[in-house]
């Protein structure tokens, strides 16, 4: 046990262990989600999860020292956000087509994700710090951090449920929506992209371009509009 203690602390003292313990993760979660068919409940990012956390808590390595070594993942958060240019400008035609419907399913959606959460939680009592936590929750995790960070929240708090929320999307929202959509890959993404951002905007990239497309707009322009409503709905309905 000695010997093992020791490689795992010559292992733990370089940032590589965390980054490479995060991509064997999320490929062993992938392979066990393409073995169950891609089903809503079998979601990558959360067998991650699940496979990380008891990794953390065994060897005592806080956050900031696992994010130490897994951060380049984060990094590369933002060239995946800006190749999502790629398929928009294919499919740019379609989209100009249903420009106007989309930004009105877009505005409300933004609106009731954000004054629902705190109308809900001022029935529950939540304090201030808890309400701008909520708030932003719908939209990717950096705007949805700044924006709680401005208002007097706990950005970690908001950053928990922004991928409590993706994932909410995808597990509650997927059954509902092969139902509802008929077949439209475009109002199937832009509904993922919407009510579980990142994680919904993956998850319609499975079934095709062209919905990952709608997602992707969905994501970005829920953030912008999510960032630009906030505030005033805050003044309008936080204690």
């Amino acid at each position: 046990m000695t010997a093992v203690s020791d490689i795992w602390v010559y292992l733990a003292a370089s940032p590589l262990l965390w980054l490479t313990l995060t991509l064997a993760a999320y490929a062993v979660a992938s392979w066990f989600a393409a073995r169950m068919h891609h089903a809503a409940w079998a979601n990558p990012v959360a067998l991650s999860i699940c496979l990380l956390i008891p990794v953390l808590l065994l060897t005592g390595t806080p956050y900031p020292k696992y994010f130490e070594g897994a951060q380049f993942v984060h990094f590369l958060l933002g060239p995946t956000t800006v190749a999502l240019a790629v398929p928009l400008y294919r499919h740019r035609a379609v989209v100009r087509r249903a420009a106007a419907p989309m930004a009105a399913a877009l505005i409300t959606g933004a609106v009731v994700a954000a004054g629902s959460a705190l109308l809900l939680g001022r029935a529950f009592g939540l304090d201030n710090a808890l309400l701008a936590a909520l708030a932003p929750k719908s939209a990717t995790a950096p705007i949805a951090m700044a924006i709680t960070e401005r208002l007097g929240g706990l950005p970690s708090l908001t950053a928990a449920m922004v991928v409590l929320t993706g994932l909410a999307g995808v597990l509650l929202g997927l059954p509902l929506l092969n139902r509802l959509t008929r077949g439209s890959d475009a109002a199937y993404g832009l509904a993922l992209g919407l009510s579980a951002h990142s994680i919904g905007t993956a998850r319609a990239f499975q079934r095709s371009e062209l919905a990952g497309t709608f997602a992707g707009i969905a994501l970005g322009l829920t953030g912008l509009i999510t960032a630009l409503l906030v505030p005033p709905l805050w003044q309008l309905l936080a204690p």
